[in-house]
């Protein structure tokens, strides 16, 4: 396993709770002889700080872990910065459910310490990206691509093809692309199916659609997702990325989602366990029969 000696810690709002998980990690990571770096803002909010301020740039290109300390929506953010630079993440949660951040603040010395002596697992997560056909900008997410209405109960006629093949047609209110990640997000709010985060594909699932034979459907990742929208005069629809970027897309537009070729690297420590989580998190029942 790597030796992480080079460490940079993120934060994207910085609480009293958040504050005190920071100044922790730091001083761990002193105590052991590991270089910290901490994201310029997070720096800014945290105050006094014994690590060495940095943009998300520099963090990517200097360090060999990134500590995000917050919810989902830290790493979420974290991801798609550290992605292209290929420098693995260890989450410690301090939002809700932490599906992704699962370090608890409790376990911090503990879990760290464990990864810095090589005793961690990895976890490979792709991203999703996605364009307008006929524009260079690309956006990414690690969730969820989101198509959806502008004018509420209007809904949005599209056509949906993958790799060239025709899938079908609906009226929604919106579809949701997600990856494997994203299925205990907001795909799982909308009825989607949990998927096991190393599975190459994704799922694709309608928002209150015109006709009641319409399911979640599952696909290859390797291929690419293209949704054509109808052309009526008064379409207004939007597509969002993680909700972290919005833009508006127009009638007869088509937008073409891809598997982003970085993937995000995601340190767990020694026993870390998907069922575990998901038994934990969405309050499943536990085994009741001994072995």
């Amino acid at each position: 396993m790597q030796v992480f000696n080079r460490i940079g810690l993120v934060a994207r709002v910085v609480s009293e709770q958040v504050g005190d998980s920071l100044r922790l990690v730091e001083r761990f990571l002193l105590k052991h002889g590991r270089e910290s770096y901490i994201e310029s803002s997070a720096a800014a909010m945290l105050g006094a700080s014994s690590s060495i301020p940095k943009t998300m740039d520099e963090l990517g290109n200097c360090c060999d872990l990134v500590i995000a300390v917050g919810g989902d929506g830290n790493i979420l953010s974290c991801a798609r910065k550290m992605a292209p630079f290929g420098v693995p993440i260890l989450g410690v949660n301090r939002g809700k459910l932490g599906f992704l951040a699962d370090v608890s603040p409790d376990d911090i010395e503990t879990s760290v310490g464990q990864v810095l002596r090589g005793d961690y697992s990895v976890e490979e997560h792709f991203l999703l990206e996605g364009r307008v056909e006929g524009s260079q900008e690309v956006s990414s997410a690690l969730n969820e691509v989101l198509l959806h209405t502008v004018v509420s109960p209007k809904m949005i006629e599209m056509e949906i093809f993958h790799n060239d093949h025709y899938v079908f047609t609906q009226k929604s209110d919106g579809l949701i692309v997600s990856s494997p990640t994203g299925s205990t997000a907001y795909a799982l709010s909308a009825g989607g199916p949990i998927m096991y985060p190393s599975l190459n594909a994704v799922v694709l699932i309608p928002m209150f659609p015109h006709s009641l034979t319409n399911r979640p459907l599952v696909v290859p990742a390797d291929g690419e997702i293209r949704i054509v929208l109808g052309k009526e005069k008064d379409l207004k629809a939007k597509v969002s990325f993680d909700s972290h970027l919005e833009f508006q897309i127009g009638a007869g537009d088509s937008l073409l989602i891809n598997k982003q070729k970085e993937k995000l690297m995601l340190v767990h420590p020694p026993n870390h366990s998907f069922f575990e989580v998901c038994r934990s998190k969405l309050d499943w029942a536990s085994r009741t029969t001994a072995d």
